[in-house]
C-alpha cells in the first residue's frame, strides 16, 4: 500500500515564501513522476509542478518563474520551494506520486495574507 504525506504548509504574507514536502512510502519499485497540484474553493484542482525520475519538470502557467520542484530519488521525496507568493497562491496543496497509477496525500493548507 502506497502512503503520501504532505508537510510545509501555513499562513505567509503577501511577497513570503514557503517550502512543501512529500514522501511517498510503500511496496513500489519508485515513482516515474511526483508533483503537487493545488484547489482553491469552488475552483476546480489544477497543476502545480511535477518532476519524472530523470528530473524533467513541468510547472501550471500562474506559478512558472515563481515556484520550484525538485525530489530525492533515493528519500521518495518530492519538494515545492514558493516564492514570492501572492494571495492567489491561497489552495489546498495536494501531493501526488504516479507508478501505474496516482497516488495522493491528504492535502497541506497554503494562505498568502494580503
Amino acid at each position: 500500500q502506497v502512503q503520501v504525506m504532505e508537510s510545509g504548509g501555513g499562513l505567509v504574507q503577501t511577497g513570503g515564501s514557503l517550502r512543501l514536502s512529500c514522501v511517498a512510502s510503500g511496496k513500489v519499485l519508485g515513482f516515474t513522476l511526483m508533483g503537487w497540484y493545488r484547489q482553491a474553493p469552488g475552483q476546480q484542482r489544477e497543476l502545480v509542478a511535477t518532476v519524472t525520475g530523470g528530473g524533467t519538470t513541468n510547472y501550471g502557467d500562474p506559478v512558472k518563474g515563481r515556484f520550484t520542484v525538485f525530489r530525492d530519488n533515493a528519500k521518495r521525496t518530492v519538494y515545492l520551494q514558493m516564492d514570492n507568493l501572492k494571495p492567489e497562491d491561497t489552495a489546498v496543496y495536494y501531493c501526488t506520486a504516479f507508478r501505474g497509477q496516482y497516488y495522493w496525500g491528504q492535502g497541506t493548507q497554503v494562505t498568502v495574507s494580503s
